[in-house]
C-alpha cells in the first residue's frame, strides 16, 4: 500500500521543484497503481479494497497535480507554506493587468469578426506564448527557493490562472462557433 505521509514528490520519488521528468513521473505511477488498482484486491478484506481505493484515488490526484503546471506551482507554494487564498496574493503588475482587459475586449468581439477563426487562433497563440513564459519565469522563482522568489511565484501562479480561464473561455467560444456552422 501506498504510504500516505508522504507529499506528492515523494510518493514518485521526484525531487521537490517545478521541473518534473515526466517520463519518470509516468513510469513510477504505473509502477504505484498496479500495486494498489482495486482490481488486485477484489478478494481482500473491506479495510484493504478501502485502503486500495484510497490509494488509487492519491495516486490519480498526485499524477494530475505534478502532470499539469499550475496545479504543480500551487501545490509547491502550499508545500513551501505559501498560503495561496491570502488576501495579499493579488496580481500588481498594472501592465499584466490591462492586456487581460484589452484580450477580454478582444475577446468578447470575435464574433463579429470576418473571419472568427483566424482570431481566434490569433488570441490563443498570444496566450499560449504569454504562458509559455511564464512557466519560464516561475521555474526560475521555484529554483530560487528564496522567501522573495516565493512571493514573486505566488503572483506568477495567479497570472496564470487568469491565462488559463482565458484559455478555456477561448475554447468555449471555438466551440459555440462550431456549433454555429
Amino acid at each position: 500500500m501506498l504510504d500516505f505521509s508522504k507529499n506528492y514528490f515523494e510518493l514518485f520519488c521526484l525531487p521537490v521543484g517545478f521541473e518534473v521528468d515526466s517520463n519518470r513521473l509516468a513510469d513510477r505511477y504505473r509502477e504505484l497503481q498496479r500495486a494498489v488498482h482495486p482490481d488486485r484486491y477484489a478478494n481482500a478484506t473491506e479495510q484493504e479494497k478501502r485502503l486500495s481505493m484510497q490509494g488509487s484515488t492519491r495516486l490519480n490526484d498526485a499524477l494530475n497535480t505534478l502532470k499539469k503546471p499550475l496545479l504543480r506551482a500551487q501545490y509547491l507554494l502550499e508545500l513551501k507554506g505559501v498560503n495561496l487564498s491570502a488576501k495579499g496574493a493579488s496580481i500588481t503588475d498594472s501592465g499584466f493587468l490591462m492586456e487581460q482587459m484589452e484580450m477580454r475586449e478582444e475577446l468578447a468581439g470575435i464574433k463579429g469578426q470576418a473571419d472568427p477563426y483566424d482570431a481566434v487562433a490569433s488570441l490563443m497563440n498570444r496566450i499560449k506564448s504569454n504562458i509559455q513564459g511564464l512557466l519560464r519565469e516561475i521555474s526560475e522563482q521555484f529554483e530560487a527557493d528564496t522567501p522573495q522568489a516565493l512571493m514573486q511565484a505566488q503572483e506568477t501562479v495567479s497570472k496564470l490562472q487568469f491565462l488559463y480561464k482565458l484559455s478555456n473561455q477561448i475554447e468555449e467560444l471555438e466551440e459555440e462557433l462550431d456549433d454555429a456552422l
